[in-house]
């Protein structure tokens, strides 16, 4: 068992990240965040306006500020948004600063999980969804995988079980 003041999630889209972090979070009485939603309240616009605007390296920039800032808080759980990974920095920054989980979901139960979403950029104007989830996924995963401490599959799993998998991992929130 590890104990980390802070946990930090990570995953392709539609693995619960926000979910499971919320739940988290409260059972832990940790802060939570989401780092997709931190930005927007910063910059007063939703995600895919600024994708709109600035493109996906605006984005990424803004993400990478917020990311270093709030890893370097204590006491929280964070859901990042599933490219986060991509930036050197942002795997630096999540790998030394807490306890990393990969929240694994196949790209049949991110399609399932996704298809309502109007408000991911990335799939927004995609012609074939599926494929654009394959080959995020095929770029992602050994990204995920390289700086995870935990693995956990989603797949068909209540947001409840996957917390409480995490928090056995992690250990008691008052241990040293």
């Amino acid at each position: 068992m590890r104990s980390a003041p802070n946990i930090f999630l990570i995953g392709p889209m539609g693995a619960g990240k926000t979910t499971v972090g919320r739940r988290l979070a409260e059972t832990r009485h940790m802060r939570f965040v989401d780092s997709d939603q931190e930005i927007e309240r910063r910059c007063g616009v939703d995600i895919p306006y600024i994708f709109e605007k600035e493109g996906e390296a605006g984005f990424r920039r803004r993400e990478a500020q917020a990311i270093a800032e709030l890893t370097a808080d204590s006491n929280i759980v964070l859901a990042t948004g599933g490219g986060a990974i991509l930036d050197p920095h942002n795997r630096q920054c999540l790998a030394t600063r807490g306890v990393v989980v990969y929240l694994y979901a196949s790209v049949e139960q991110q399609l399932a999980r996704t298809q309502r979403s109007q408000t991911r950029p990335l799939l927004q104007q995609a012609a074939d969804r599926r494929e654009v989830l394959e080959r995020l996924l095929r770029v992602r995963d050994p990204l995920y995988r390289q700086i995870a401490d935990l693995i956990v599959d989603t797949d068909g799993r209540a947001a409840r079980c996957v917390a409480k998998d995490i928090a056995r991992f992690v250990g008691s929130p008052c241990s040293s």
